[in-house]
């Protein structure tokens, strides 16, 4: 009988660490809801303790999300605790998730602590979250880096004061694969209870091993994987979820091992959390890139022609690289709008599936027909518009060619539906647009990036644009998709202030660095 290996997503939670890549309420709901279609164990649905609209999100999720396990992250104190169990304690099935320092470095550097205070502050932390709780997960974070000895001790005392799930983080991506799968074999050697508990690991992928760290511990005794969906996380990310679904489908299966994740929902859910998290994924990414089944050599396609076994060691269609052969058109009905929505992962109603419905029907009056990657960037980019305190309601642009003046003139309205007009000339439409707009919102900002991509093919393709503005040291990510690309800039700019104007209202703790 195959061995379950349990998946644990941390997209929501160490995924939102990302910079930034902070989610609006509605959107983590959406996400959460693909992963339970996906299938994973676990949702680590946020960091309770961070901010009411995190403690919302992830009460929400709980109450909502059938299926998966539902948990929350807190350090080793007990009001992140409690934020936990209150988020969490309607979940059909939960679980209370500490983290605390075990490398030196972080307990002298960062706690300021002794050793003896860490692991009586983690052995208090886990018996007071037993009182709540069956299910106690402990991380004694910076594991990779940490005295093995020390950490087997840790470990030993948090199973005994009632933790069920041990995690062990590398939380640097410092550890090489062999040097990560010797320490977690010595964890089931040199820790006698260890047993008695599941043992976890969560890899970052700072020096790009992270995929192959969590593989060397399933094969030396772990049975949960901490990942991230396009191996989001802060800093280089944390481990790929849908490279390690693969890796034990293609590769450990034989070697007795499986998990519970449908597969065939990995390319969906991995567009999903792009487009919302305003983050690409590079083409040549395994298993869920543009190019992973890709072939441009002469050689390799006259080989995939004969059979597709010679250069593919797993087919499109087992990841979810399937094209629907539906197309929606300004005379489909709503019930096929719905529906086709629905399969792309976006589950709306009310006010919100009414402005995603016009929305559409102003798109398709455009371009005629409405393939998949259209509908998600058109109905991501108006989830994220109908929850802006700040919306763009009309711009108007001028240029001309060659000795022009570029201007452009916009209309803003805020959430007192207040209407707020500027004009400005630039020195390029773009430019003028986003100067103009910067009249009206008035927040200090610089433009670091912006990048334009189409959708889909065609002269009347959707376009997304993507821009990344820095204010106060802080990075902010802002995407529009309009068949228009200047609209699309403008759309783009105003959801990036947006971001900026919600930081500077938030006065939330940080979370911690992600274990």
């Amino acid at each position: 009988m195959a061995q379950h290996i349990a998946i644990f997503d941390t997209t929501l939670r160490d995924g939102e660490q990302s910079p930034g890549c902070s989610l609006t309420y509605p959107e983590k709901i959406e996400i959460a809801h693909q992963l339970a279609r996906l299938g994973v164990d676990v949702i680590e649905a946020g960091f309770p303790i961070s901010s009411p609209g995190d403690f919302q999100a992830v009460q929400t999720i709980a109450r909502q999300v059938k299926g998966p396990t539902i948990t929350g992250l807190g350090r080793a104190v007990e009001k992140d605790i409690d934020a936990v169990w209150e988020a969490v304690k309607d979940a059909e099935k939960k679980q209370i998730h500490i983290v605390l320092s075990v490398s030196d470095i972080h307990i002298e550097r960062k706690l300021k602590k002794t050793r003896a205070e860490v692991l009586q502050q983690g052995i208090r932390a886990v018996q007071y979250a037993k009182r709540y709780c069956d299910e106690v997960e402990y991380s004694p974070e910076d594991a990779g880096r940490a005295d093995p000895e020390y950490l087997y001790e840790t470990i030993h005392e948090m199973i005994k004061a009632g933790a069920t799930v041990i995690n062990i983080p590398d939380t640097t991506g410092y550890v090489l694969p062999q040097e990560w799968g010797e320490l977690i074999a010595n964890v089931f050697k040199f820790v006698p209870n260890a047993n008695d508990a599941t043992i976890s690991v969560h890899c970052h992928n700072d020096l790009g091993n992270a995929v192959a760290n969590s593989i060397a511990a399933v094969m030396n005794g772990a049975r949960r994987i901490e990942c991230t969906i396009n191996g989001i996380g802060e800093r280089a990310g944390n481990a790929s979820l849908e490279e390690i679904v693969m890796t034990i489908k293609k590769r450990l299966h034989a070697y007795g091992y499986e998990t519970g994740v449908d597969s065939t929902q990995l390319v969906q859910t991995s567009r999903l959390v792009s487009t919302l998290m305003s983050m690409p994924v590079q083409a040549n990414k395994a298993v869920v890139g543009a190019n992973a089944f890709a072939h441009a050599s002469g050689i390799h396609q006259d080989g995939v022609l004969k059979d597709r076994l010679n250069y593919e060691i797993m087919t499109p269609e087992e990841v979810g690289w399937v094209e629907s052969n539906i197309v929606l058109t300004a005379r489909s009905g709503r019930h096929a709008f719905q529906h086709r929505l629905e399969k792309l992962g976006f589950v709306l109603t009310g006010k919100d599936l009414d402005k995603a419905w016009e929305r559409f029907l102003d798109v398709a009056d455009k371009k005629k027909e409405v393939g998949d990657l259209d509908l998600e960037a058109i109905v991501s980019d108006e989830m994220r518009i109908a929850h802006e305190a700040i919306r763009l309601q009309a711009v108007n642009i001028n240029t001309a060619f060659p000795n022009g003046m570029p201007t452009a003139s916009v209309r803003l309205v805020n959430a007192d539906g207040q209407e707020m007009t500027e004009s400005a000339i630039g020195t390029g439409p773009v430019d003028a647009t986003y100067k103009a707009i910067n009249k009206v919102v008035g927040v200090p900002n610089k433009l670091t990036e912006y990048t334009v991509q189409s959708v889909t093919e065609g002269i009347d393709a959707v376009a997304n644009v993507t821009i990344r503005v820095e204010s106060q040291n802080e990075q902010f990510i802002g995407r529009g998709a309009d068949t228009d690309i200047l609209i699309a800039s403008a759309q783009a700019y105003v959801n990036a202030l947006n971001k900026i104007v919600a930081s500077r209202k938030d006065l939330r703790a940080k979370a911690p660095a992600g274990v």
